[in-house]
């Protein structure tokens, strides 16, 4: 056997996509290829795409025509391959191999069977595959910060959401097996930990019988990482348990990302979602009382098929009312094979458009308001890059999760995956600045509020 090939990875979508990415170049690493992220020198381009919605399946398709106009051996995994296997091997003639979500661990035979000159396709229909942590893996983030996935897939059928279809049921690893490779994340570094899964707040629930999220946290609470942040937690499934582990274990972050996509019962009884219905006021309540601290992150669907401007004017008001850090706004996107794509009563582009644009102008303020709160604190900072130009430093406080949040500007010296003090000096709406605090800084701190 000659040179093994150089193979590159393109990668797109979500966190949870990236953690196959990562996966797959371990994998790939542990069986000796070259792994380069230079396209143009490798004799393989494998493409982790996406296929959420139509703008996510644009960019995949973009990405694979120019691989093909460049004449690269292109190896489709990820979630557009689950989506349209027959479709991209016919059109893209250039796809060597097609890999489903549930089947990215077979990358390694993957190559070696395209390299004999067989077209390749590896896709479950049903995907059940979950790496755990004795899955070679190679991070692609930032040195301070990982990824680690709970579970895969989701039992909910919403409406709009063709991630079941794509991603299969929920399937979540042992608490034992979590804790493994957290620890192992730890003796790397690792000072933030991010738990993804599609619904984390319904983690255990396939394997024991009922949720063990609160145990989770807890068991997670002796890992030796500053920060541990969860995303995706149901507002329903935040449970007086789940809170007090959350409160009660000092490195679990008091950050909820609730995607709670409206506020009118009408639609989200229309979105499938009839169990959030009417109690998303109280649990806001609820949660706020609970955790004084907590730093609430949420989306919204605008333009749902249906939704009046009654029913955005409820939306706009709770919005209005529970003052969220964070608010993410789309634009609702018809996907084939939901139910949502053939309802009646779909909006036009330009409504949607203009509701989204409203909900986020009056939500600037709000955001201003809460960024300005941190004006003349000292706030732990994770340094993530530095600019070469000027020497500043960018990194983000508790506050702000990675790629959807804003980041801190920080003057000063500090090293490249440190946590490290940082006093607040000014804020604007999606991003704050400071310097590297000295013990003068923590002395004329502002008070703060123990919860």
């Amino acid at each position: 056997m000659g040179n093994k090939p150089t193979i590159a990875v393109s990668h797109l979508g979500c966190e949870k996509n990236r953690i196959d990415t990562e996966h797959m170049l371990g994998l790939l690493v542990q069986a000796g290829y070259q792994v380069d992220n230079n396209e143009d020198l490798a004799d393989y381009v494998i493409v982790n795409t996406c296929s959420f919605i139509q703008a996510a399946r644009e960019e995949s398709v973009r990405t694979l025509v120019e691989l093909a106009e460049a004449n690269k051996r292109i190896v489709v995994t990820g979630c557009m391959a689950q989506h349209f296997q027959e479709q991209l091997l016919e059109e893209l003639p250039e796809a060597v191999a097609l890999v489903g979500t549930g089947d990215y661990h077979k990358i390694v035979s993957v190559i070696e069977r395209a390299e004999v000159g067989e077209r390749v396709t590896e896709v479950s229909a049903e995907p059940t595959y979950i790496a755990d942590e004795t899955t070679p893996r190679y991070r692609t983030t930032t040195e301070g910060v990982a990824y680690l996935r709970v579970a895969e897939g989701c039992d909910y059928r919403c409406a709009f959401c063709i991630i079941p279809h794509l991603r299969g049921n929920q399937r979540s690893r042992s608490i034992e097996s979590i804790v493994a490779e957290a620890t192992q994340l730890a003796s790397e570094g690792v000072q933030e930990l991010i738990l993804i899964s599609q619904i984390t707040t319904n983690y255990g629930l396939d394997i024991y019988g009922e949720p063990k999220l609160a145990e989770l946290l807890r068991a997670l609470g002796s890992v030796d990482i500053p920060w541990i942040r969860m995303h995706y937690a149901y507002p329903t499934g935040l449970t007086p348990k789940v809170i007090d582990a959350i409160r009660e274990t000092p490195n679990v972050l008091p950050y909820l990302d609730l995607p709670l996509q409206h506020s009118h019962p009408e639609i989200l009884r229309a979105m499938n979602r009839p169990w959030q219905g009417r109690v998303n006021d109280g649990i806001i309540e609820r949660i706020k009382t609970a955790i004084p601290n907590a730093v609430l992150r949420t989306t919204f669907i605008v333009g749902f098929p249906g939704e009046t401007d009654a029913h955005f004017e409820h939306l706009m008001q709770f919005v209005q009312r529970h003052e969220f850090d964070h608010v993410g706004v789309f634009t609702f996107s018809p996907e084939e094979g939901t139910p949502a794509h053939d309802l009646p009563n779909q909006l036009p582009e330009s409504v949607m458009e203009a509701r989204r644009d409203a909900l986020m102008q009056l939500q600037q303020p709000i955001a201003l308001k809460k960024n300005r709160a941190d004006v003349g604190k000292v706030v732990d900072v994770l340094i993530e890059q530095e600019n070469p130009e000027t020497g500043e430093l960018v990194g983000r406080s508790a506050r702000f999760a990675p790629e959807v949040d804003g980041v801190v500007y920080v003057q000063g010296e500090a090293r490249l995956g440190s946590l490290i003090p940082v006093a607040i000096d000014q804020a604007d709406v999606y991003d704050l600045f400071g310097h590297v605090a000295i013990a003068s800084d923590v002395l004329s701190a502002r008070p703060m509020t123990v919860p």
